[in-house]
């Protein structure tokens, strides 16, 4: 799918830049100007060489910063490893599955090359986000990016439990989720659309096709023709080494497509098929299929989720030299 005028969506997201910079106050537009002025243009060269090889990417991006931020806010504790008795975020099941760990230590270890401890995690996890789901529009950012954040320096795997959005949740379930963030009924569904990228595991839907209620019955909400395609990828039980696109047949492009197959009832996830079963979510679902709307819409939401609680000033957290490990 084409993307929308250029000019028309850089005059969206430079407003929304302005805005948020004056509510949030604590993040910036580049931050490393003065201190580390290549760091952003180290962090993209990186990401674009990266996704050359990996094209699947700036998915498993967004999905790290997702559970980042949800979790102790925008701290890249997510990143962090297990360090004694006490297992960190990443061992938390739903984080189980995540990936992009060794993308984030490739582009830190050139920073840090260039400009020892100043740069953070966090902020390399979020310019990084953005390059690589930006990757096939090269000129183009599809968000921009506001920076200053500091590294968190604790990670619990016990502080993901009804903090990160479920593929099994109901809609009052993630309405609370986001609310509890400071986000709202359009942040969720419009985040929701990031879903237009990657590849979701049999497991988190199998129970959609199989054995919705416990009775070896199908969800009535998932199209019935394509829960035939998914029988087929999918057996019964689940084979963890089998995943399918999240958004058939445009799961390779960051576009609306995703609101036009929740329309169409074929949302992977229950917590796809939720965002239909509330009159004001449902509404902005076909509002959303706008390419222009879902373009400068996603921007807006993503500088809100990119700033939950972040950590800023020399008091908060520190610029870590490794993202595996506090310094």
């Amino acid at each position: 799918m084409r993307a929308s005028n250029p000019i028309v969506i850089s005059v969206l997201l430079f407003s929304t830049l302005l805005a948020l910079q004056v509510v949030n106050g604590a993040l910036v537009n580049n931050f490393y100007r003065r201190t580390c002025p290549l760091a952003e243009r180290i962090i993209q060269d990186v990401t674009f060489r990266l996704v050359r090889s990996n094209p699947g990417l700036g998915a498993q991006l967004l999905r790290l910063q997702f559970h980042d931020c949800f979790v102790r806010g925008c701290d890249a504790s997510i990143l962090l490893d297990t360090v004694g008795t006490n297992p960190s975020e990443k061992e938390a099941r739903p984080n189980l599955s995540l990936l992009g760990f060794d993308a984030i230590d490739q582009i830190k270890s050139e920073v840090e090359r260039v400009c020892s401890g100043v740069v953070s995690c966090a902020d390399i996890l979020a310019l990084a986000t953005r390059d690589a789901v930006s990757f096939p529009f090269k000129n183009r950012p599809r968000w921009p990016v506001l920076t200053g954040r500091r590294d968190g320096t604790i990670s619990r795997s016990s502080d993901v439990t009804g903090n990160i959005p479920s593929p099994f949740s109901g809609f009052d379930t993630l309405k609370q989720i986001f609310e509890k963030k400071g986000l709202t009924v359009s942040d969720l569904v419009i985040l929701s659309g990031g879903h237009t990228i990657g590849v979701a595991h049999c497991g988190t839907f199998s129970r959609r096709l199989y054995n919705f209620t416990g009775k070896g019955d199908a969800d009535p909400s998932l199209d019935p023709k394509y829960a035939n395609f998914l029988r087929t990828k999918c057996p019964n039980p689940a084979d963890p080494s089998i995943t399918v696109e999240m958004d058939p047949r445009s799961s390779a492009s960051f576009d609306s497509n995703y609101f036009k197959i929740l329309t169409q009832n074929k949302g992977l996830f229950q917590s796809d098929a939720a965002l239909l079963n509330n009159t004001s979510s449902s509404r902005l679902v076909r509002s959303l299929q706008n390419p222009r709307f879902f373009s400068s819409s996603f921007a807006r939401s993503m500088l809100k989720m990119a700033a939950i609680e972040v950590l800023t000033g020399n008091n908060n957290g520190e610029i870590r030299k490794r993202c595996r490990f506090v310094n």
